[in-house]
């Protein structure tokens, strides 16, 4: 019998690889489903099989000549849905099952009326996959780009509790706000990089142009005389700008390369989202739209039966900020020792007071999910009003940001013209 390679996940979402002898992918499929394992990916492994003869059947023919188009599409990329196209799926599937449509008949729906040629695809071969006899969360699975380990669990969850359409409605819900929470911070941003950029522009454009033609002024009609050291300290930056632009592009691009080696590293991602957390003005919406978030997902999986301790560790592969995931993670082994969410959540000092008295009266009521999300609600309002703190803040600051420095010059520039004027009219009474 021929040997097959899989990828598979188990029921806390982990990814496994491994090899297995079987008869075709279908019973690769059956054995893995028997030990709680959902394949992603099967493929012959062709290596074994020239080892052991080096004579191929037809089927195998067959099978490895599809094999490199696989391969070939891996080569070009996987379909992935847009987070747009993501939501509207999650939320016409969760209409169409609601209204007691088949899952299959639902997802050959979709397939028909989707523009995008990616979410056809997708839904098309989640539909094929379904027909033949994988659950709704395994035929997902197989686009782990689009399905992330939040939304599998989820389905997951739905199917064993058999009710999938209220699930896709958490999720539609659950995608809806995150991404109305990220549509805000986004906006507020604009604004001040608009006219940050706009600030630089004109001071580059000053600096590089301008200023070396009084410079120039002055060396003639000044020859000998000091000039003031407003006008000696632009006129020099004026120089770095213009003769060593080189220098400071690479220098940029040198730090840039750092930031992004060092935001690789656990450790040096850790630090820069720390930073995050911790800096003036942008922090506050930092750490409450990640409390936000997770108190949302965390409320989400719950409230969908996921267990807490497969839904901690969800939530702490899908924070987004390594503060809060080594703050969940820390909650995950105390939860696994025996202890609650509260307790172990306060003693990391992320979350504030405020949601760890919440979350205690919640573990105290049994209605943990519930109020997780009215702290999500309570949170996203609290972003609201930050955002829109910070953009009335910001405008003001960035104008006279732009005053001082385009005044500094105008000053630099206008002081050793006294000089010159005294200079003029003393030759000219002379």
């Amino acid at each position: 019998m021929p040997i097959y390679q899989y990828t598979a996940m188990d029921a806390n979402g982990k990814e496994k690889k491994g090899r297995i002898e079987a008869a075709n992918e279908q019973a690769v499929g059956a054995a893995l489903k028997e030990q709680g394992l959902f394949p992603t990916s099967v493929k012959e492994d062709t290596s074994s099989a020239k080892k052991a003869g080096g004579r191929a059947s037809p089927t195998a023919g067959a099978k490895k000549k599809g094999g490199s188009m696989f391969s070939m599409e891996i080569s070009l990329g996987a379909p992935v849905m847009k987070y747009k196209d993501l939501m509207i799926f999650t939320r016409q599937l969760s209409i169409l099952l609601d209204a007691g449509l088949p899952l299959v008949r639902s997802l050959r729906t979709l397939e028909k009326q989707a523009k995008n040629p990616a979410v056809r695809k997708i839904v098309g071969q989640s539909a094929d996959s379904v027909e033949g006899g994988s659950t709704f969360s395994e035929a997902l699975a197989q686009n782990p780009k689009t399905f992330d380990k939040l939304y599998l669990n989820m389905i997951r969850a739905g199917e064993a509790a058999g009710a999938m359409e209220v699930i896709l409605q958490r999720l539609a819900g659950f995608l809806e706000k995150a991404a109305k929470l990220a549509a805000k911070i986004k906006s507020a941003m604009v604004y001040p990089v608009v006219v940050l950029t706009i600030a630089l522009t004109i001071t580059a454009g000053l600096m590089v142009f301008i200023v070396p033609k009084f410079k120039q002024i002055f060396m003639e009609l000044l020859e000998g005389v000091a000039l003031p050291p407003l006008t000696a300290f632009v006129i020099k930056v004026s120089d770095v700008m213009k003769n060593q632009a080189l220098y400071v592009v690479i220098g940029i691009v040198i730090f840039v390369i750092i930031y992004k080696i060092l935001n690789k590293t656990q450790k040096g991602k850790y630090f820069f989202d720390w930073v995050k957390y911790r800096m003036p003005l942008f922090g506050p919406i930092v750490s409450r739209s990640a409390i936000a978030k997770f108190s949302r997902t965390l409320g989400t999986l719950m409230a969908s039966g996921v267990p807490v301790l497969n839904a901690l560790q969800i939530v702490k592969e899908t924070a987004g900020n390594e503060v809060v995931s080594a703050a969940i993670q820390k909650v995950h082994d105390a939860v696994k020792e025996g202890e609650g969410i509260s307790k172990p959540l306060s003693a990391t000092k992320v979350f504030p007071d405020m949601v760890i008295s919440m979350i205690e009266v919640g573990e105290e009521t049994g209605k943990l999910p519930d109020m997780l999300e009215k702290i999500a609600n309570t949170y996203d309002e609290e972003v609201d009003n930050a955002v829109e703190a910070l953009t009335s803040m910001i405008e003001p600051l960035l104008i006279i940001f732009l005053a001082v420095v385009v005044g500094t010059i105008v000053i630099a520039l206008f002081m050793p013209l006294i000089k010159i004027i005294e200079v003029l009219g003393g030759s000219g009474g002379g």
